[in-house]
């Protein structure tokens, strides 16, 4: 991730804390899942941030965060990209908005760095990202993102940011909801080949 190291030597539980209290529990199930469906549709996926893109998210936050803060949330969600590292690894589907990939978050050089590490990511055999264009007129994901995780023991547990007030649902009936509006959202997308493909045109053209 280009942090020296660093992120190696941090210890797990000051990652966590630094979180409110339901996406510090998001993040220790997301390290227990087996598989994931994820939606965004506002920023590039926290999953798959690079530190750039991700620090000049927390700079431009306001309130703003002291240079302290800054430093503690960012550390956090490098933390969690400890997900790539596991074996077996996950299935891991990500869906990005269009518009998430052309918004020059942090600058062009940000960005284009950002859509780099997509096409990285990209050719992993677990991980399938899709984009979502913004011609797309029937699209499931009008009320914001949505994520879905899949365990071991066949349990689930979904969040979206437009449905259940934004928490964590644990209830089967609820993340089944979630599944098939996730499932939905991937089929509305461009297929795998052909998102990248575009990744790689939008890298070309910032």
């Amino acid at each position: 991730m280009g942090a020296g190291g660093k992120l190696a030597a941090m210890k797990r539980d000051l990652a966590e804390v630094r979180y409110p209290r339901k996406i510090r529990e998001l993040a220790k199930m997301e390290a227990r899942a087996v598989e994931m469906g994820l939606y965004s549709n506002h920023n590039i996926h926290g999953l798959l941030q690079t530190p750039e893109y991700a620090r000049a998210l927390f700079e431009m936050r306001r309130p703003a965060y002291s240079e302290e803060e800054v430093e503690r949330v960012l550390a956090a969600r490098m933390a969690r990209q400890r997900i790539f590292e596991r074996s077996p690894a996950p299935t891991l589907s990500f869906v990005q908005e269009e518009v998430t990939l052309r918004r020059p978050i942090g600058g062009t050089l940000v960005l284009r760095r950002q859509l780099e590490r997509l096409l990285e990511i990209g050719q992993l055999r677990n991980i399938e990202i899709q984009v979502m264009p913004t011609s797309c007129e029937d699209h499931a994901g009008m009320d914001g993102g949505v994520e879905v995780l899949k365990f071991e023991d066949g349990t689930a547990v979904g969040r979206s940011d437009g449905a259940f007030a934004g928490r964590p649902v644990f209830d089967p009936k609820q993340p089944r909801i979630l599944e098939l509006r996730c499932g939905m959202i991937r089929a509305q997308a461009l297929p795998p080949g052909e998102s990248l493909a575009f990744i790689e045109q939008l890298r070309g053209e910032t």
